[in-house]
């Protein structure tokens, strides 16, 4: 019956299947596992992409619990073990920081307790119940994997002198990293949300984490709001917001489209933070302050969301320097300290809000003009087809990245001091 539900969700949805090595039989009757041997067992296979189509046509139409089972058993201690492999890639120097061998263990430990999940039996109401708390545990476990990966960081930072080789290395980890983390408490959400037998009393209309029909002019406001408030109890002043939608396929409508509306709640926030810390700093002794503009664009492909404001901007050649996670112009906060300005953090807000744009096939770009403003446009698939995740794979391309060496510029680097000319004799 297992392998029937388990083959009938991959003939469904298309993917393939990763056979199972279980463990031994110990005394008690439950099985011993050897995480390096099952990490290296599971990373061979690549992670199975869902589109936002398919997860809502599994949530409402297909809703199966034992057949999401099923494939979460095996599909997350692939993404787990394929995103460990890199983690052991890492500089040793950053490995050996106290908050890297945290988050290592606590990756360690959810792939075991998802182990003892491989041989027990789908129909039995029990092994469901039991797999549901299981993943809310891993979920609540790994709450503070960003900052205490941030704080490993900053360890290193402290520690160690930085090359530009070595943090190349870090932020091309960093990026898949937190996208896995994305990807997996993606699944965890909609498992649980679908099957612990409740319905969200705001959201009733949601599939899991996902809204069919996301009001995206909502969010926006939702966001602002939450910004605005942070804002005026830290500067006491906040800028307003002017709203525009334009909506290709239903004109004079307001644009929806099938999202996870914490996600881009989560983008703009950030955003929002950023434009209004930027706007009060620059206008700090002018009365009005300039509104930030939103424009919500809805065509045949894309939603385009852009998000303008009047706060100075920022120099070209800093731009990319604000999705680094190796960069940040804010003071370096501790895990749990309440008292940090709330608009300011670790400076993981972009590039982590970049993720989340492009988790589902979009993205997330600054353009700014320096002493005047910035725009900011996150770019998100118009259809639930072409939205699908966007997941890292453990291969040889992956690790070739890893061992990239900082190689001479084939392009003249110029000098930071200007030219003395009166080195030069004229020769007669």
């Amino acid at each position: 019956n297992r392998l029937v539900i388990l083959f009938q969700f991959y003939a469904i949805y298309g993917f393939g299947v990763a056979p199972v090595s279980l463990g031994s039989p110990n005394k008690d009757g439950g099985s011993s596992y050897c995480a390096p041997q099952h990490i290296e067992h599971f990373s061979k296979f690549s992670p199975s992409p869902l589109s936002m189509k398919q997860f809502l046509d599994f949530g409402s139409i297909n809703a199966c619990e034992k057949t999401s089972f099923a494939f979460l058993r095996q599909e997350l201690p692939v993404r787990l073990s394929n995103i460990m492999k890199e983690i052991n890639l890492l500089p040793d120097k950053l490995l050996t920081t106290p908050s890297v061998k945290m988050v290592q263990g606590w990756y360690v430990q959810s792939l075991m307790e998802l182990l003892e999940f491989l041989d027990k039996n789908p129909d039995d109401h029990k092994v469901l119940g039991e797999f549901v708390d299981t993943l809310v545990t891993i979920r609540n476990r790994h709450n503070d994997v960003v900052p205490t990966m941030a704080q490993g960081v900053i360890e290193y930072k402290e520690a160690f002198p930085q090359d530009v080789a070595t943090n190349q290395n870090i932020q091309y980890f960093l990026d898949r990293f937190y996208m896995s983390r994305i990807s997996i408490r993606m699944l965890i959400n909609q498992h649980t949300l679908i099957f612990d037998g409740t319905t969200n009393p705001v959201h009733p209309n949601t599939i899991g984490s996902i809204d069919p029909h996301c009001k995206v002019g909502d969010v926006v406001q939702d966001a602002f709001g939450s910004a605005k408030m942070l804002c005026d109890q830290y500067y006491l002043c906040a800028p307003d917001v002017i709203l525009q939608e334009m909506n290709l396929k239903k004109t004079n409508h307001p644009v929806t489209i099938v999202y996870v509306p914490s996600h881009l709640y989560h983008m703009l926030f950030e955003l929002f933070k950023n434009a209004m810390r930027a706007t009060i700093e620059t206008h700090e002794s002018s009365r009005n302050l300039p509104p930030i503009k939103v424009m919500v664009s809805l065509g045949d492909e894309d939603l385009t969301i852009k998000v303008s404001d009047k706060g100075g901007g920022v120099p070209f050649r800093r731009i990319e320097n604000l999705f680094s996670y190796m960069y940040s112009t804010a003071p370096a906060p501790q895990i749990g300290d309440q008292k940090r300005p709330p608009l300011a953090g670790f400076g993981y807000g972009l590039p982590i809000s970049r993720l989340y744009a492009k988790y589902f096939q979009g993205d997330l770009q600054l353009y700014s003009m320096e002493g005047y403003g910035t725009d900011a446009v996150i770019y998100l698939k118009a259809l639930s087809t072409d939205s699908i995740e966007r997941l890292p794979v453990y291969n040889k391309t992956a690790l070739k990245n890893y061992k990239m060496s900082q190689e001479a510029d084939d392009w003249c680097v110029p000098s930071k001091e200007p030219l003395d000319l009166s080195s030069y004799k004229v020769t007669k």
